[in-house]
């Protein structure tokens, strides 16, 4: 019983930390150019996960080119595709616009699954993506009134940014996807080690088209990249697996609702933003979609880990 309410508490913890990576990304997004801060948080985190891998005696995974090749195509997506589009989202929506979307993770996961694999969801599933879909548009309806961009762009510029992290959360939901795809047994700390050092190279090229050493880097953006490689990539991932291997997954990815939740509290908080009614209703939709999904249980298992690991 005391495993399984500290599983519940690592869980939240990792999700409350999720939650937080809106504000960052926010705080991120007008100081440094997104492929420039996606490589400065690969650069901190990588080494990291490397020291946590000789400290536990972990060695490299062995793979094959196919293997090899889907890697490549996770951190693309779910690691480096993630980052680049959340904080281009940020520099034009709201924290808790964008954390109203990067809450229908769940959600989104499953309709990959119902589209690409074919799966065949429940009802109970069913009625979580639309609850999900509901709340993505009800923060997109609401336009910029909600206290995120308001006047600096209009709806266009917010329409415009939601978009883009609804793009992320796809790209993390082909994560969820492409891993299920993996032959070769991979434990939690190589596959992070693994999308951190891909992450990083994938990255690079892109970073040095930014001219970085010409840049003027703000301490606060500095700070958020800072931020974000420690807490919810370093801590967050050992925070979910260290829970998640106590309690069944179905409960694990219920306490994904702390997502929503977080990133509109930190958003008050940390940057001041006003949530109106509109934007309660879509946190109350997505929090309703992963309750559906965690009830339905098994779109969820065969979707394995709606992890935070390296995002």
């Amino acid at each position: 019983m005391r495993s399984r309410w500290m599983g519940y508490l690592f869980c939240a913890l990792a999700m409350i930390g999720v939650g937080s990576t809106v504000v960052a990304s926010k705080l991120i997004a007008h100081g440094l150019p997104p492929f420039t801060a996606t490589a400065l948080r690969f650069a901190i985190a990588f080494p990291l996960f490397v020291l946590a891998m000789k400290l536990t005696g972990e060695a490299w995974p062995r793979v094959g080119g196919r293997e090899a090749m889907l890697l490549v195509l996770q951190a693309g997506s779910g690691s480096v595709g993630y980052t680049v589009l959340l904080l281009s989202g940020m520099r034009l929506t709201s924290a808790t616009d964008a954390g109203v979307i990067a809450g229908c993770l769940p959600a989104v996961a499953a309709l990959v699954a119902i589209v690409a694999l074919r799966e065949r969801p429940g009802a109970l599933t069913m009625g979580a993506v639309a609850l999900a879909t509901a709340g993505v548009l009800v923060c997109t309806m609401q336009g910029g009134d909600g206290g995120g961009e308001a006047g600096s762009g209009g709806s266009a510029s917010v329409l415009l940014g939601n978009a883009f992290v609804l793009l992320a959360v796809l790209g993390e939901a082909l994560f969820i996807l492409l891993g299920k795809r993996l032959r070769t047994p991979v434990s939690p700390l190589q596959m992070s080690t693994l999308m951190s050092g891909i992450g990083l190279a994938l990255s690079l090229a892109p970073a040095l088209l930014e001219r970085p050493w010409a840049l003027h880097y703000e301490r606060t953006a500095v700070a958020g990249v800072v931020y974000y490689a420690l807490v919810p990539t370093v801590g967050g991932f050992m925070l979910w697996f260290a829970g998640a291997a106590r309690i069944a997954g179905a409960q694990a990815s219920a306490l994904t609702a702390f997502v929503p939740v977080s990133a509109a509290a930190f958003a008050a908080i940390v940057l001041h933003e006003a949530i109106v009614p509109a934007q309660w209703w879509a946190i109350a939709c997505v929090l309703g979609a992963v309750v559906l999904i965690a009830c339905d249980g098994a779109p969820l298992r065969r979707s394995e880990s709606l992890r935070p690991r390296c995002r």
